[in-house]
């Protein structure tokens, strides 16, 4: 039998995570990810590239996109274009997937990204004209979702942004986005479990993706939800018809339908 450190090393040296207490969840304030701090423009448009391909190899658009057919089929025969709000948007690759569905649909969308960031929407942006999108086929917002004062948004989304807020930040932005949203909104974020977390930073070192998605992806882990974190999160914010839901890979949603 190995001594402890020694498989501690060795299992560093693939990218195993080290073993730690997944119980509870470490706030954010206390096991920051290097994504959300100080850096360049070509540094962050990098690692957000890098989370794209990280999202597109795991199909983590799928919950997102399996909750609009159900939003939509809500509302048959309906015609006008339905408002979407991503706050936190990123790199905007979420709505991008969601634009390529909802032209695979027929379903008129209106998209809109919003991200704390200042360098987020120039990152979409780029992304978009090398995708070749028309010039503002999505429009990308820099501020705070909650002083939001566009369109109101018929469905509100939150693709991997929660675990980047600490609970006291969690529960205003779900009071506001079940308050503001007409149709639904949904949350579509991790869930904190031993698996992903031990060999996420396996797959990203065979991938050979950013120093950042490295670093942050096992953190980003420590920092999320189980279901319980989800149901005291709703008490507290006093939002009521939720679903919490387990949803592939290593995703804990939660959505609200009108």
């Amino acid at each position: 039998m190995w001594p402890e450190a020694a498989r501690a090393r060795l299992f560093a040296r693939f990218g195993f995570a080290p073993r730690v207490d997944l119980a509870c969840r470490v706030d954010p304030a206390e096991l920051p990810e290097r994504m959300d701090q100080p850096a360049s423009y070509e540094e962050l448009q990098a690692c957000l590239e890098d989370l794209a391909r990280v999202n597109r190899v795991t199909g983590a658009y799928r919950p997102t996109l399996q909750f609009f057919e159900r939003a939509v089929r809500r509302r048959p025969g309906a015609t006008a274009p339905i408002e979407v709000l991503d706050v936190g948007s990123g790199y905007g690759d979420t709505l991008r997937a969601l634009r390529r569905w909802a032209r695979r649909k027929g379903v008129a969308l209106r998209l809109t990204g919003i991200d704390l960031q200042p360098f987020a929407a120039r990152a979409a942006g780029e992304a978009d004209r090398e995708a070749g999108l028309p010039p503002d086929e999505i429009r990308w917002l820099t501020g705070d979702a909650l002083c939001h004062s566009g369109p109101q948004p018929d469905i509100i989304l939150g693709s991997l942004v929660m675990h980047h807020l600490r609970d006291a930040e969690i529960v205003p932005l779900l009071r506001w986005m079940d308050r503001t949203a007409r149709m639904g909104w949904f949350v579509n974020d991790l869930e904190r479990a031993e698996r992903p977390y031990r060999w996420f930073g396996v797959l990203a070192r065979l991938m050979r993706w950013h120093p950042y998605v490295r670093h942050d992806g096992p953190v980003s882990f420590r920092r999320a939800f189980r279901h319980g974190d989800w149901e005291g999160l709703l008490r507290e914010a006093g939002v009521t018809g939720a679903r919490v839901f387990r949803a592939a890979p290593a995703r804990l949603c939660v959505e609200r339908i009108r």
